[in-house]
């Protein structure tokens, strides 16, 4: 098979198209604008295998996208803007990547009779209360424009499977985390910061939760989707990792020796889900999909990546996205208590 893959660069995309090249015979070609979070060193070395192709330019761009396309036997879009943060200073531009781009993908995919993956995620589904899981057919419910941008484009693949036949299948995960995930991110931004001795922002209470899964088993359950999803079927994709910010940020402290003090309880954002928790019987029952990496195997894993690669990470954050962090925590900083409260690393 050769597969496009959009948004290749980014940290999901490029952990699949390295998965795809080491363990299957597929042909990968990747089309990425290389917006801030597109990073070719994700993807270093992998045109000496004679497998892969860069293509570079904007999912938008529907002469772009011919191009890269050509030849393809399927298309999976990872291209998306991602920070919730982002889209609430600026929510165009995730209505223009995360919903104009899959009506061009998908209208190349259609008109070529290819199969179509999009990736989406569980913020569609919108905050959780403290009991019970978002199911494939529980209602979308968006709470941030990034989430709405996504939710629109899983309605706007539902109407291209019923109105014009696409072969389409819809992959729902939770919060991701694993090596070259750019450090605007949870996991990352703390990891770098605790490292470099600076304050951990802790947004409100910290007890908001996510549903944690290591971008390997994401991937892997990808390509199962890809393999043998059925047609107009969404699947969530779920380890079952549901753990609060507070336990994260505790998790990374604790492996590094770093102490609590570090931490800064910040201003809580806008429209702040609650809980995600994500239901994932359909996908290990009828595609037979596993999660293989543990919470505390693939956190150990992570924090030796960025410990280890200080090149990586200190170039983006010296860079543009520094200046933006630094913008857009510096009032919440500004306004909260300077001393965090808690008891140390285990309260």
């Amino acid at each position: 098979m050769k597969l496009l893959v959009t948004g290749g660069a980014g940290f999901i995309g490029a952990c699949f198209v390295r998965q795809t090249i080491a363990d299957t015979n597929d042909d990968v070609v990747v089309l990425d604008a290389l917006t801030y979070a597109g990073n070719l060193e994700n993807l270093a070395g992998l045109e000496e295998t004679g497998r892969f192709k860069f293509v570079r330019g904007s999912i938008c761009d529907p002469e772009i996208v011919d191009e890269a396309i050509e030849g393809c036997d399927a298309v999976l879009n990872f291209a998306a803007e991602t920070h919730v943060d982002r889209s609430i200073t600026d929510p165009g531009i995730f209505v223009e990547t995360n919903v104009q781009g899959p009506r061009v993908l998908m209208s190349a995919a259609q008109t070529r009779k290819l199969r179509y993956l999009q990736v989406s995620t569980d913020e569609v589904y919108g905050s959780l209360g403290p009991e019970g899981y978002f199911y494939e057919t529980t209602p979308l419910d968006p709470s941030s424009p990034y989430a709405a941008s996504k939710a629109s484009a899983d309605l706007l693949v539902g109407a291209y499977i019923t109105t014009f036949g696409l072969d389409a299948v819809i992959t729902r995960c939770g919060n991701n985390y694993g090596p070259y995930q750019f450090p605007e991110k949870l996991i990352p931004l703390f990891i770098t910061n605790a490292l470099e001795g600076r304050e951990l922002p802790l947004y409100g209470d910290g007890l908001n939760v996510r549903d944690w899964i290591h971008v390997e088993d994401h991937c892997r359950a990808i390509r199962t989707v890809l393999e043998k999803g059925a047609t107009g079927k969404a699947y969530n994709v779920s380890a079952g990792g549901e753990l609060n910010n507070r336990q994260i940020c505790e998790r990374i402290l604790e492996i590094l020796g770093k102490p609590w003090d570090l931490v800064r309880f910040v201003d809580d954002r806008p429209g702040h889900d609650r809980r995600y928790a994500l239901d994932a019987t359909l996908l290990r029952t009828e595609l037979g999909w596993e999660p293989q990496v543990s919470f505390d195997a693939g956190m150990q894993a992570t924090i030796e990546f960025y410990r280890n690669n200080p090149e990586w990470w200190a170039r983006i954050k010296s860079g543009e996205y520094m200046k933006y962090y630094d913008r857009m925590y510096a009032q919440r900083l500004a306004n909260s208590d300077p001393k965090p409260t808690g008891q140390g690393v285990h309260p």
